[in-house]
């Protein structure tokens, strides 16, 4: 099996301090966003440490979320069950409150799975004493497993049964030749949804095999033309730099050997001073890749980081 070429991934990606930058291992699994409503009845100072809160819930149970994949959400709403205050130097403020926790779906506005713990704090400011009564939160909590347990479960369902039309929606996408699309929302499927995930890795395998001939077929005729209107050591050079980054995989790779051949030819009949044209050592770089899947989901880290920074969610506040 010929190597693949190494797809080369220019990172600038700009995103809100709630969410993190798009990994490579973000494909494949389960992914919960931390969002919280505008609407929550929170102080700043509070609200970005229930933030926090929540990240840490996420990533204790390996499913961090970054912007890759914004559709699974986890979130909270706050409910003051009584505000008392403590008489004393300083005067004190006691607050019970009830945290809800939610895990669904922000694209179809479907709660998926929902706690409430119960907490109290005291502090010399309403601000502090939400502090406080945050600060309480375990991320191990029982309860706390069990929304995440739930919740995985459901996302998994949603896999297993949405999964012929995701991969419908992905042909519709290579139809389109929109490859890098296509491959995009493929990687998205987790690897725990076995039957779903391995259509989607056959699929990918195909995707990804088109997206690389039509490539092919661009940069041939770039390097042509190119060749074509400059036949000198100079248009060669440019031609072949176009031609090093051609797949050997793709179905015009032979072409573009047979051309780098005829190119040469052509600057030996003329004297020109001969430039070396040689493709890449395909093997040396294959070594900075594992394997084809880690090229899929370059090309979905790449797709990801060129959609819309803002995540919209309808306004969602589940209570």
């Amino acid at each position: 099996m010929k190597k693949l070429i190494p797809l080369i991934v220019l990172i600038q990606f700009f995103v809100s301090s709630a969410q993190s930058q798009p990994k490579l291992d973000d494909f494949g699994r389960i992914i919960l966003n931390t969002y919280l409503s505008d609407k929550i009845n929170l102080p700043t100072e509070s609200k970005a440490l229930l933030e926090t809160k929540l990240n840490q819930i996420t990533s204790n149970n390996g499913i961090g979320g970054s912007s890759t994949n914004p559709r699974f959400i986890i979130t909270a709403s706050v409910n003051i069950g009584t505000k008392d205050i403590v008489a004393g130097s300083p005067q004190m403020i006691a607050l019970n409150i009830d945290l809800t926790l939610f895990i669904g779906d922000a694209i179809e506005n479907k709660v998926f799975s929902n706690t409430t713990l119960s907490l109290k704090g005291v502090g010399t400011n309403e601000n502090k004493a939400f502090i406080d009564a945050l600060k309480t939160i375990n991320p191990q909590n029982k309860q706390v497993a069990s929304l995440i347990e739930e919740a995985k479960s459901k996302i998994v369902t949603y896999y297993n049964t949405q999964c012929d039309f995701i991969i419908k929606d992905a042909e519709t996408l290579v139809a389109q030749q929109k490859f890098d699309e296509a491959i995009y929302k493929l990687s998205l499927v987790p690897e725990v949804c076995q039957t779903c995930y391995f259509k989607c890795k056959d699929m990918l395998a195909s995707t990804y095999q088109q997206k690389i001939n039509a490539d092919c077929k661009v940069k041939l005729n770039n390097a042509k033309t190119i060749w074509a209107t400059d036949k000198t050591a100079s248009g060669a050079q440019k031609a072949g730099v176009i031609l090093t980054e051609i797949n050997p995989s793709a179905s015009c790779y032979t072409e573009a050997v047979l051309f780098v051949k005829d190119i040469d030819e052509i600057l030996k009949a003329a004297e020109k001073d001969r430039q070396e044209l040689k493709l890449k050592k395909y093997n040396d770089e294959m070594a900075m890749r594992k394997d084809e899947l880690k090229a899929y989901r370059d090309i979905a880290i790449q797709y990801a980081q060129r959609q819309p920074r803002t995540i919209t969610y309808n306004n969602i506040y589940w209570r």
